[in-house]
């Protein structure tokens, strides 16, 4: 998928819609935003995708702030990145449920 561009608005309506390099559309709940080594991420969740066998797959993309109101999405291209992020949203889902 390419980046996304969305803003304020975008996230407190909690649904993104991205656009994959081939002009394919596709919806995403926005569940958070997590901050992790001084980058931002969204974890999302496919929202009415049908080519998706599991509509409770979480995506994580990276935010990068265009400006004071406007944000792109991109998919994180390192594994090591993208495996160090997913661990740190899984220490934060253990911290959070050891809490309740």
């Amino acid at each position: 998928m390419t980046d996304k561009d969305f803003n304020e608005a975008d996230i407190q309506d909690r649904i993104i819609e991205t656009v994959d390099e081939e002009g394919n559309k596709f919806k995403f709940e926005l569940h958070e935003i997590v901050n992790f080594e001084d980058k931002m991420y969204a974890v999302l969740e496919a929202v009415d995708m049908p080519e998706i066998d599991d509509e409770d797959e979480i995506v994580i993309m990276r935010v990068n702030q265009q400006n004071e109101d406007d944000y792109t999405l991109e998919y994180i291209d390192s594994d090591e990145e993208f495996e160090n992020v997913k661990n740190y949203i899984i220490e934060l889902e253990e911290e959070a449920a050891e809490e309740e």
